[in-house]
């Protein structure tokens, strides 16, 4: 049996997940062979999923959405290195209650970015999301050599409210090992940089960005894509309109542009996690996430291991906090059967303080409606 469900936000990582669902089996059938890979989408928890697949953790001292210090995380192992934005530029990253709509940088996660490139990755996975900023990824390529300039010469300050007195920029000074090496952008997002689908109009309200914000920032990106063209030419406005740019607050534009391939995340961290051996060895397979809903439907993990389940002729179940689809849907979807902690406790905030050990309990009623 092979568990492997990504996070449940706000109550357990995706280890915990595996071990609270791996006790509750054991505690119905003892002897049952389970193998753990958690998993996840590019979003918060890649980093985690890549370290329990067998990466090595690296920490570095990066700067946070704020322009502080802080120490980030990333995953390497031989030279395919795992780079989570959220770790350096995520919303986790800022105090309780705060937000920067218009000055959040990514500057941290080119930061990360570099040091994978220091250590020797020659193939980097940038799993982009949960982003506090909107700033296209401009602070990004400042990090890895880019100017952003005004009128006057002078850099434009960070995020994205700052890209409206951009006048120039300069890319000569990018790092040359990014076109050394296979730069993949994944991300369950494939929204365009900027318009009614784009980056400020979709997610902006998300990082503390009012109506107004979101205008200032939906024309500053639109000015930086702009800018961009008269730099290196054409394909910096055919990205502004690609999927993925929109990813993160632009930051997969910014990929895009120093050559990122795009694909959806939870593909590409499968892949790298080793997830069809674990397959082939599987009899059931149980994933999950927090909450079963649409947004599932669309690129977020469990809906990705479902389909390689399926197409692989393996019994998918699914775990999760809160159940939004009927068995119709998740039928379609490649699961057979979804257990949400709702249907052992009905109090919602119960549900996300004790997720734990009622997760546990909702493993028990997976064994024995499946293994016994």
């Amino acid at each position: 049996m092979l568990i492997a469900a990504d996070k449940f936000k706000g109550s357990l990582t995706a280890v915990q997940v595996a071990d609270r669902v791996t006790a509750g089996l054991r505690r119905v059938v003892p002897e049952a062979e389970i193998e753990a890979l958690p998993v996840a989408d590019g979003g918060d928890g890649t980093v985690d999923a890549a370290v329990a697949a067998g990466f090595e953790r690296r920490e570095v001292r990066v700067t946070d959405p704020l322009g502080e210090p802080v120490t980030a995380a990333y995953a390497l192992r031989g030279d395919t290195a795992v780079v989570e934005m959220a770790e350096a530029s995520g919303l986790q990253r800022l105090p309780a209650g705060v937000f920067a709509p218009l000055t959040a940088t990514t500057y941290g996660s080119g930061e990360l970015l570099r040091a994978a490139l220091d250590a020797g990755a020659r193939t980097i996975v940038f799993g982009v999301g949960g982003s506090a900023t909107t700033d296209g990824g401009s602070g990004m390529l400042a990090a890895l050599g880019a100017r952003f300039l005004d009128a006057d010469g002078g850099p434009v300050g960070p995020g994205g409210g700052a890209l409206s007195a951009l006048a120039t920029a300069d890319l000569s000074g990018l790092d040359p090992r990014l076109t050394e090496i296979e730069f993949v952008l994944a991300s369950d997002v494939d929204n365009p940089l900027t318009g009614p689908k784009g980056a400020p109009a979709v997610y902006g309200p998300q990082k503390g960005a009012t109506p107004d914000d979101v205008a200032v920032l939906d024309a500053a990106l639109g000015h930086f894509a702009k800018v961009l063209e008269q730099a290196i030419g054409a394909r910096a406005a055919e990205y502004a309109t690609s999927p993925g740019a929109g990813a993160a607050g632009g930051i997969g534009y910014g990929a895009l542009i120093v050559g990122a391939g795009f694909r959806p995340g939870i593909e590409v961290m499968l892949d790298v996690l080793g997830f069809a051996p674990a397959l082939e060895r599987a009899t059931l397979v149980i994933t999950g996430e927090g909450s079963l809903d649409e947004q599932t439907l669309h690129g977020k993990a469990p809906a990705g291991v479902a389909a390689a389940a399926r197409a692989a002729g393996k019994e998918v179940v699914a775990v999760c906090g809160r159940l939004a689809l009927s068995p119709e849907t998740l039928g379609r979807a490649g699961i057979a059967r979804a257990y949400p902690l709702t249907e052992v406790e009905p109090d919602v905030q119960r549900c996300i303080a004790e997720a734990g050990p009622i997760l546990e309990s909702v493993a028990e009623r997976v064994a024995r409606d499946f293994l016994t």
